[in-house]
């Protein structure tokens, strides 16, 4: 079972030097990657579902992970997630290639679609055409990685005659985390994510989430390339124990995200550490 620490760019690790504190004792203890969290914006009041008061501190997630690339050797660099609707598909592939190449080939790409209205509405974006656009962009992303002369014909994006370097360190490209519990997000990990991400979910919900992944692998095809789908899961705010840890591995999760308690740098390295020696 891998570790990874949810949040590196909310809460007390909008201080940089915070962040660093933090991503570095999660290095020393063992844990394999960092994630990051992404609202562009949320809504004011806040109302369900969404996650978050209105105020609450949220780094850009490309920025924040550049800012600990040059201060980590091993960790993940991990988006958990980008709500990719949302962006520019070409802005997006150079700021996530840049992470890649400024962390030597550490750079883990979540994605999902979104769920929350008000914040596609402020942005411009159709809500309703939120899965197409999220299938186009991965695939404009990729070209530009992957192409030699890159071009895209699309609904929401095309081009051509253009490149993008540098391009990731990573061939042929960074891992893709697919997001969210839909019956479309588990198509669509399975369908082109190295990996799958369910957040904020207690072993009955996980359960039921890898039952609709196997759902999905019996209606599309997974090509041999991608490997084994690797389940991460972020369990709800609380304690880790060897018995919890035991019985998410148990059911077919590979990596725990935790959550650690908001609070101040001490509180949450303190948080990390207490994991670190009880898991591993």
């Amino acid at each position: 079972m891998k570790i990874g620490l949810y949040g590196i760019n909310i809460g007390a690790c909008v201080d940089p030097a915070v962040a660093i504190r933090v991503a570095c004792a999660a290095e020393e203890a063992g844990f394999d990657s960092v994630w990051t969290a992404e609202h562009v914006v949320l809504p004011d009041p806040q109302v369900p579902p969404s996650p978050a008061p209105p105020g609450l501190p949220l780094l850009d997630p490309a920025t924040a992970l550049a800012h600990l690339a040059g201060q980590t050797k091993t960790l993940l660099l991990a988006t958990g997630i980008i709500i990719l609707p949302q962006r520019n598909p070409l802005v997006l592939a150079k700021e996530l290639a840049t992470v890649d190449v400024l962390s030597r080939g550490r750079l883990v790409f979540g994605l999902g679609a979104g769920y929350l209205i008000p914040e596609f509405e402020a942005l411009g974006i159709p809500f309703t055409e939120r899965g197409a656009r999220t299938d186009e962009y991965i695939d404009a992303i990729l070209a530009l990685w992957t192409q030699e002369k890159p071009s895209y014909d699309g609904r929401f994006v095309s081009f051509r005659g253009v490149r993008a370097e540098p391009r990731p360190v990573q061939k042929p490209h960074p891992p893709l985390v697919v997001g969210g519990e839909s019956a479309g997000a588990c198509r669509r990990a399975v369908s082109r994510g190295h990996g799958w991400y369910g957040f904020n979910l207690d072993l009955p919900a996980t359960r039921t989430c890898l039952e609709s992944l196997a759902r999905a692998r019996a209606e599309v095809a997974r090509p041999d390339a991608l490997g084994e789908l690797e389940i991460s899961v972020t369990p709800p705010p609380g304690s880790p124990s060897r018995d919890l840890f035991r019985e998410y591995e148990d059911l077919g999760v590979h990596r725990l995200i935790l959550l650690p308690p908001f609070g101040g740098p001490d509180t949450i390295v303190d948080a990390v550490r207490r994991a670190a020696e009880v898991v591993l």
